[in-house]
């Protein structure tokens, strides 16, 4: 008898953000084209029985090849970048193409579309940041990258040569708006920080323990307070980045209670790690300097409770490597005060299997609730579902096949990005993706990376679910309030 399908996984528990059933799945090419028992031979066949079949994780907020404000790049390449994604479970990225002062924005997204196009081993879409926004960046570049492919845009509240002040804010807002286009941000009060870090400085507190008070919480609250305000003015979807504290969860929680189209998400650093955690021998501690940092246990439960709640959507790594030495961290020196430390840490591979050791072994939150916060929830906001994110028929084969009890003592050396090091050497893991699929295709298999740089593919997408929220996602808002849509 021939073989109905090219590649058929038997046997697993397959696991989608709204059922787990045993079941084979049946891929023909790169797409999935049935889930069911008993389906029929296939030319190839993976044996999964004892295993779980989940989709590829989507990890939609990481800097990969990123050329900072300061003019160098991060430690990873979009090859190594995607390739210890890869060995994590992560199947699609959306990392950024940085616009800064004076850049256009066409040649910076073109720049970027190259490089990832060279060395992508995994499926990739692109969010544009934007830092100049002049009107030729709004009138026409904002539409023309939109209509490429490119739906999301990147906004900071800080950093002296990222952000944008409120005025040019509203007008992003409303360009996104005009173009359908999702808007992200980074929202930290600017002067707040300035000020803390300039009086820690004339007092001598220059360790990276420091940093941690450098960004006090309140500068968060206000930032999304503000946040919140413009984004209903327009009447523009905004997801908030890396929310680090409960004051933060619970502006969140009041603003999308009375219908503001807020998104938000969280990352496995501030879930796992604490600010006294940055205070190590030394300047160890610059290993785990992040913006915004971590905060405290209490923070901690209270983003539980905000993932649990749907006021939190999703879980992404924020994945900024430098490397501890005088290309990354110490660039400034062997010595440098904490504001001269560059921010951000590896992340991209550990985020499936920290959060799926947290969430499904240690919270009890299940499966399911492990798919939709990883994969299925960044498919929808971003507008790559339901071809990423899920298995269904007519989906991609992004397909991660996961031993549940293998443990794994995440150490430096197991890690496969440029960082050369990992925040979370020592702790033990019990749940790890031993083979993964992009498009039907084995990228990860028997333990090695089984395709080449760029077979990883680029995801031209609009702005997304986001951008005319329905359903459980968002609650609807009340037109009345949109003053400013109403008049533009």
């Amino acid at each position: 008898m021939s073989a109905a399908y090219d590649l058929v996984i038997r046997g697993g528990t397959v696991v989608t953000a709204t059922d787990s059933v045993k079941a084979d799945v049946a891929i023909e090419g790169e797409t999935v084209v049935a889930v069911g028992r008993g389906l029929g031979q296939g030319r190839r066949e993976i044996d999964a029985a004892g295993k779980l079949v989940l989709p590829g994780g989507i990890d939609a907020h990481c800097h990969v090849e990123q050329m900072t404000a300061g003019g160098f790049r991060n430690a990873d390449t979009f090859e190594t970048a995607t390739r210890s994604a890869a060995f994590g479970g992560t199947t699609t990225i959306i990392p950024f193409a940085a616009q800064h002062v004076g850049m256009k924005l066409p040649e910076v997204v073109s720049e970027y579309r190259a490089l990832a196009a060279k060395g992508a081993v995994i499926d990739y879409a692109l969010h544009m940041i934007i830092a100049d926004p002049t009107a030729e960046t709004l009138a026409t570049d904002i539409p023309a990258m939109v209509e490429e492919g490119i739906g999301s845009i990147k906004l900071f509240m800080t950093y002296d040569r990222l952000k944008v002040d409120d005025e040019k804010f509203l007008d992003v807002l409303l360009a996104a708006r005009r173009s359908g286009a999702m808007v992200c941000v980074h929202a930290e009060n600017h002067g707040m920080l300035s000020w803390m870090a300039r009086k820690l400085t004339e007092a001598g507190h220059v360790a990276p323990k420091f940093h941690a008070m450098s960004h006090p919480r309140l500068a968060e609250t206000e930032a999304f307070t503000r946040l919140a305000a413009m984004s209903e003015l327009v009447d523009q979807p905004v997801m908030i980045f890396h929310v680090s504290t409960a004051e933060g969860a619970e502006v969140i929680r009041a603003a999308r209670g009375r219908g503001v189209k807020l998104f938000a998400e969280t990352c496995p650093q501030y879930l796992v790690l604490k600010a006294e955690d940055v205070d190590r021998p030394g300047l160890e501690g610059a290993k785990l300097m992040f913006s915004p940092p971590s905060r405290s246990a209490s923070d901690q439960d209270a983003l539980w409770r905000a993932l649990d709640l749907g006021d939190l959507q999703l879980v992404s790594s924020d994945h900024a490597p430098s490397r501890f030495d005088e290309t990354g961290k110490l660039r400034a020196g062997p010595n440098p005060p904490f504001k001269q430390i560059p921010n951000g840490m590896p992340g991209l591979e550990t985020r499936m299997p920290l959060m799926f050791d947290l969430m499904v072994n240690r919270r009890g939150m299940g499966l399911s609730r492990f798919v939709e916060l990883t994969a299925t929830n960044p498919a929808k906001i971003y507008n790559l579902h339901p071809r990423k994110g899920t298995i269904a028929a007519g989906a991609d084969a992004d397909i991660a096949i996961w031993d549940p009890e293998r443990e794994v003592t995440l150490s430096d050396e197991k890690m496969h990005d440029l960082a050369g090091y990992t925040p979370y050497a020592g702790r033990v893991i019990r749940g790890w993706p031993e083979t993964v699929l992009v498009r039907g295709t084995p990228v990860i298999d028997g333990g090695s990376l089984a395709v080449a740089p760029g077979f990883g593919r680029f995801l031209p997408r609009k702005g997304g679910e986001a951008a005319r929220p329905t359903g459980r996602l968002v609650r609807e808002m009340d037109p009345a309030r949109n003053f400013g849509a109403n008049i533009l």
